[in-house]
C-alpha cells in the first residue's frame, strides 16, 4: 500500500495505438491487471467483468493489459485478443496494447506499480498473468497476486471502501 499518485499520469498505448493514461478514466478506483487468453487463470476475465458491471456506475474501471511474457500465454494480435475477450467473456472494460511487465522493456506503468508491496510485504516482479493493482482516488495502490481472484473479499473491500456510496 504505497502512495504512487503519479501512476495515474504514466502514459501507455491503447489497443489502437493511441497514448492514454489512467487519469483518462477519471478519479474513481482503477483495477489494473495483466491478462492472457491461454492461461490457467483466464477464467478471471469473467470475475473482472462482473466487478466492472457491479461497480462501474459508481466509478470503478477495470483496465486490462495483455501480456505474453509467461510461456506465450497471449500470442495473438490485438484484434484476436479483443475479439476473444468480447466473444468469450463479454468483456466491456478497456483492454489496451500488449505490454511487458518484467525485465528489459518493462512498461513504465508496470515499473511504477511493481514498487507496491503485496499483503506479505513483497514488492518486485509480477509473478504471473492476472496480477492485480487497485488504485484508489487518492493514488494509494493495493497489490494482489495472480491467484487472488478478482471477487476475493480483500479486493472487493478496497473497491467498496473507495467508491462513493
Amino acid at each position: 500500500m504505497d502512495d504512487l499518485s503519479p501512476v495515474r499520469d504514466i502514459p501507455f498505448a491503447t489497443a489502437d495505438g493511441r497514448e492514454a493514461t489512467l487519469a483518462s478514466y477519471g478519479d474513481g478506483v482503477v483495477l489494473v491487471v495483466n491478462v492472457a487468453s491461454k492461461c490457467g487463470l483466464t477464467p478471471q476475465y469473467g470475475q473482472l467483468e462482473q466487478l466492472q458491471r457491479s461497480y462501474g456506475d459508481r466509478g470503478l474501471t477495470v483496465v486490462g493489459f495483455p501480456c505474453n511474457q509467461f510461456f506465450g500465454q497471449e500470442p495473438g494480435s490485438m484484434e484476436e485478443i479483443l475479439d476473444y475477450c468480447a466473444t468469450t467473456w463479454g468483456v466491456s472494460f478497456p483492454v489496451h496494447a500488449k505490454i511487458r511487465v518484467n525485465g528489459r522493456g518493462t512498461a513504465p506503468l508496470y515499473a511504477a506499480l511493481k514498487k507496491t508491496r503485496d499483503a506479505h510485504g513483497k514488492a518486485g516482479a509480477v509473478k504471473w498473468n492476472f496480477e492485480k493493482f487497485v488504485i484508489t482516488p487518492t493514488g494509494e495502490v493495493h497489490r494482489f497476486r495472480p491467484t487472488t481472484t478478482p471477487d476475493d473479499p480483500a479486493i472487493v473491500e478496497v473497491i467498496e471502501r473507495n467508491l462513493p456510496r
